[in-house]
């Protein structure tokens, strides 16, 4: 089998969820490029050379110039804070590398307007990193949509709440300052809510929003006795408008006592409804408004774990034998191989991930001017 080479920017979280994800992808699914762990970057010398170790990389680099340059590497995986994606992934496109790139894909829409026109220039495959998108139910829901199981579409409801930051004393790291991350819950947890929307029902035209901070100051890392500004919204909420007439609405948080990680939507349309939940994330809860009996009508609960009828299941367990979290990133990172051997990109791609940015961006303007904002196109 070919195989692909791989450099990695980018060891903490993300760093760990991708490098699962390629040690799996080959073992599991088998796809037509086998990737190799080339090499993993990160500043820090000593850490990346134990991550290194840790999790198979042959490999390391303390400087992403020359990770981009080395010959022995044919993709860029970036999972570093937001403020190095759009560096990266241009240098990684004009080395003629295939680019990965963690969401949301920049920290602004003339960013990730810059990095679309970097890939295309360069001929070089790209996506970014929705791994939701690939959770089983949630491409289940996308195909009962898709075949118009829904009919038309009247309601759009998305949440993704967290409580990580209810803690004052929490330091101010680089998630709280605007510089690096760019915003705060709305572009960390927003942005998947977006993404889905827009995959689940389509583009949206227009949006009302209000952001808040709740903690504005917080200890710095570097010396706990002093305090410094956090920069970034602690919540966002919005109404949507989509371009097909239906209507929504976003609220995210990392404030939401009792909720660790609830990522959660409902769609409502003419012939039927669904609803998912991530922390449940082997169901689809699915409402068919074309059930002749009335006395038995209501949400039917879908175990997706069968091999023989749902999306991606083949590769795994015998049916009923539940998947995780981690396996999404696993198909994601299938779907994008599979995509290069076959001379396609895999969605969602930068253009795809420059329209989520559009849709953050007008969020962040309508809040701050209290007003309905529309949307940019992005072509």
């Amino acid at each position: 089998m070919p195989e692909i080479r791989i450099g990695m920017v980018g060891y903490q979280f993300m760093g760990r969820a991708h490098s699962n994800a390629f040690r799996q992808v080959g073992p599991f699914m088998g796809p037509k490029l086998v990737p190799r762990l080339k090499a993993i970057c990160g500043r820090n010398a000593p850490a990346v050379e134990r991550f290194a170790r840790q999790f198979g990389w042959e490999d390391v680099e303390t400087d992403y110039r020359r990770l981009v340059e080395r010959e022995d590497i044919d993709l860029i995986d970036i999972g570093s804070p937001g403020d190095t994606h759009a560096p990266i992934a241009i240098a990684a496109a004009q080395a003629g590398k295939h680019v990965l790139c963690e969401k949301p894909l920049a920290n602004t829409l003339a960013e990730a307007r810059a990095m679309w026109e970097a890939v295309k220039k360069a001929r070089v495959h790209h996506m970014v990193a929705f791994n939701y998108r690939r959770v089983p139910a949630v491409a289940l829901a996308r195909d009962l949509i898709q075949k118009g199981r829904l009919g038309r579409i009247y309601h759009f409801r998305g949440v993704y709440l967290q409580s990580w930051l209810l803690d004052p004393k929490l330091p101010r790291f680089w998630r709280m300052d605007r510089k690096v991350a760019g915003s705060g819950a709305l572009g960390d947890l927003g942005a998947h809510v977006i993404d889905l929307a827009r995959h689940l029902v389509g583009e949206i035209s227009e949006v009302c929003a209000d952001l808040e901070t709740f903690t504005r100051e917080r200890p710095l890392p570097e010396n706990p006795k002093k305090m410094g500004k956090v920069t970034v919204d602690d919540m966002a909420s919005a109404l949507l408008r989509f371009e097909n007439g239906a209507r929504g609405t976003l609220e995210v948080t990392r404030f939401a006592t009792g909720r660790e990680n609830a990522n959660r939507f409902e769609i409502n349309g003419e012939k039927g409804a669904l609803w998912f939940d991530l922390e449940d994330m082997n169901r689809l809860h699915f409402f068919d408004n074309a059930t002749p009996e009335a006395r038995t009508r209501g949400f039917a609960d879908v175990l997706v774990t069968s091999g023989a009828h749902h999306p991606y299941w083949k590769h795994w367990w015998p049916g009923g034998h539940i998947i995780g979290w981690e396996h999404s990133f696993t198909h994601e990172v299938y779907d994008f191989l599979e995509g290069i051997a076959r001379g396609r990109n895999a969605q969602p791609d930068f253009r795809d991930g420059a329209r989520t940015q559009a849709v953050l961006e007008s969020i962040a303007a309508s809040a701050e001017n209290r007003r309905w904002a529309k949307v940019p196109h992005v072509a």
